[in-house]
């Protein structure tokens, strides 16, 4: 059985990255191959990376061994199924919905995974929701003023 805590670190990495890239490429105009590239690079070379510094933390903790492994997997198996359900959507979607989508679904996740985690910590639960989106909304401004500017200083 996958336990909360092995799915909640990547699964919030990967709402939060991907809702940005998908926001950042789509303010830029980014071309949908591109964007698809970018989301499988994230979710297998960064995906990949943070699985092991992960794996090499909790060894580091002297977690035991099956632990860190089912930790491990556990994190990589969240972050590449959530990557998925993004690819899905910026493949089968238009252009115009698709960033759309995204950003609901990113939020409806982030949203629900949030709700999990305060709930079985006894938190205030839609405090933490609260505090997560504003974090999540930020990273989401900053993608699209990023995207924004490189199309500006590119064709101005």
């Amino acid at each position: 059985m996958v336990r909360l805590a092995q799915i909640s670190f990547g699964g919030t990495s990967a709402i939060v990255t991907s809702i940005g890239l998908i926001v950042g490429f789509g303010a830029a105009g980014t071309p949908r191959p591109t964007v698809i590239t970018a989301l499988l690079i994230f979710a297998l070379a960064d995906n990949l990376t943070d699985a092991l510094s992960i794996h090499i933390y909790q060894e580091s903790e002297r977690l035991e061994e099956r632990r860190a492994f089912a930790a491990t997997v556990g994190n990589f198996a969240a972050r590449l199924a959530i990557c998925g359900t993004f690819l899905f959507l910026i493949t089968m979607l238009p252009g115009r919905y698709a960033v759309g989508a995204s950003l609901t679904w990113g939020v409806l996740l982030l949203t629900g995974l949030t709700w999990l985690v305060a709930r079985s910590r006894g938190a205030n639960a839609l405090l933490e929701v609260c505090k997560h989106l504003a974090v999540a909304l930020a990273v989401i401004a900053a993608s699209r003023i990023i995207g924004t500017a490189i199309t500006a200083f590119h064709t101005g």
